[in-house]
């Protein structure tokens, strides 16, 4: 594959504000988010069929796992940002050199995650008031995904680089690759097929991270040899640059810190003041959450590809480029979420008894929080798209601001004064709150879009050099 053909999108004379130009960078993004979504369902089907503890366990587990990771995602996603108007200033080697330097500073970080929380587990787990049974299982669980996001980093900052270079098709393949290898070895490891040992739900946590490496490396391939190496210098952009480390946290530390008060207050209410309600309630939220994932995670892609070609059409210094191709993603977000929400209140009664066959109490449950989510499909679609605009210009501490006000007072506090005043709604009462914080969210960040601040941010104000600290250089 030449170079030529890798940048077709860049040099294609289709108007870039188009639906067709959009949905050509957003559609490998969008088949990736479904595929992981898939992979996702599959093995929460796969969980399920080992019993509600099973089904109540996992998700909590997965979210507090990812706690810590979503500070480092949280900066990851910045990467889109830098790559993607460095591309469109012309300054290719600078893309290939930030990737590395969020390489460096994730693997360091979660790999003192790992000294720090596995210890913690026990302890984390108790606090929250599970069952034993379901303890017994999180933990499990979560000590092997601490080592499943230390790969991830690799994963995660290889994706924004290649959306950020507008090659979403190499993300595609390869996430593709290791979720069909994930789903497999949860099927051989979980139930115990062809040889393999039964493992349960601890099954479910190493294929998980047998398909993250899978994926992991995969990427890290393409990104150091061929034409992308030979177009961006991968290879010879291995040394540490400080600089650049200090640009990216200074936009990416509060996208981090927002993303991670996002998770943390997210399980604590969803699960601390679900759990409340029994283990039918857990595992209601655990099964309503694989059934957002099918609406949020196709538009999540569509945001991803929305922060490239924003950051893009701004190093290029064509604004009303990026506010028209944000028009055209919204149009789209909102068409696909709002068909999501209408389906989850038509079909909420088969959707929860496929989720949980002879379980009523579960389905009950669950049936009355799919109203919730069918509510804020719209609200959620706008968060998203402008989510993705903003941040391709780096206006994350506007995000950040908006992302932990709500979370924070509206899901947060309103959750609990909803359930400590209000012990009759049961667990659809936090629901609730989740469901207005969306909505203040998705409105917040209208207005903010519309009122053009964010077309005054310049990342790259200073352009003096500077002495990189070299680890390695390698010759092609």
């Amino acid at each position: 594959m030449t170079e030529e053909s890798n940048l077709e999108l860049q040099n294609d004379p289709v108007d870039e504000t188009s639906l067709k130009y959009m949905l050509k960078l957003a559609l490998p993004m969008i088949a990736t988010t479904i595929s992981f979504t898939i992979m996702q369902f599959v093995d929460r089907s796969m969980v399920a069929r080992l019993g509600k503890e099973a089904l109540a366990a996992v998700l909590p587990a997965g979210i507090i796992s990812f706690i810590p990771a979503s500070f480092a995602l949280g900066i990851i996603t910045c990467l889109n940002t830098f790559v993607s108007q460095s591309l469109g200033r012309g300054e290719k080697k600078q893309c290939a050199n930030y990737c590395w330097q969020v390489i460096y500073m994730g693997v360091l970080y979660m790999s003192m995650v790992v000294l720090f929380m596995w210890p913690a587990a026990p302890w984390i787990f108790r606090s929250f008031g599970f069952e034993p049974a379901v303890v017994e299982m999180e933990i499990v669980y979560f000590r092997v995904m601490l080592f499943a996001q230390v790969l991830a980093v690799f994963i995660w900052s290889s994706s924004q680089f290649f959306m950020g270079i507008y090659r979403p098709v190499i993300i595609m393949y390869s996430a593709i690759c290791g979720q069909t290898v994930n789903i497999v070895a949860n099927y051989l490891l979980i139930f115990g097929k062809f040889g393999f040992p039964k493992l349960g739900i601890k099954g479910a946590a190493i294929g998980t991270l047998i398909g993250i490496a899978v994926g992991a490396t995969i990427r890290m391939v393409m990104f150091l040899n061929g034409d992308i190496n030979k177009t961006f210098k991968c290879r010879q952009s291995l040394y540490i640059d400080f600089r650049k480390m200090g640009n990216l946290l200074k936009i990416g530390l509060p996208a981090g810190f927002a993303f991670m008060v996002n998770v943390t207050i997210l399980g604590t209410i969803l699960f601390g003041l679900v759990s409340r309600f029994g283990t039918e309630a857990s595992a209601a939220t655990s099964a309503i959450f694989a059934c957002i994932n099918v609406s949020v995670m196709p538009v999540v892609g569509l945001s991803t590809a929305l922060t490239a070609a924003v950051g893009n059409s701004i190093g290029k210094g064509r604004i009303d480029i990026a506010i028209k191709q944000t028009s055209v993603s919204l149009k789209v977000a909102l068409v696909y979420m709002g068909l999501a929400g209408i389906c989850f209140y038509v079909f909420r009664t088969p959707i929860m008894k496929w989720w949980a066959p002879g379980d009523a109490e579960v389905v009950a449950v669950g049936m009355k929080i799919l109203i919730c989510a069918a509510i804020f499909q719209l609200f959620d679609a706008a968060t998203l798209t402008y989510n993705g605009a903003l941040r391709g210009a780096g206006d994350t501490v506007w995000l950040a601001g908006i992302s932990i006000t709500g979370v924070t007072l509206i899901l947060g506090l309103g959750g609990f004064l909803i359930v400590r005043f209000f012990p009759e709604l049961g667990a659809v009462g936090p629901w609730i709150a989740f469901t207005a914080n969306i909505i203040f969210m998705g409105l917040a960040n209208r207005w903010r879009f519309k009122s053009k601040r964010w077309t005054k941010i310049e990342l790259f104000k200073k352009r003096a050099a500077t002495i990189p600290v070299e680890i390695e250089k390698v010759v092609q």
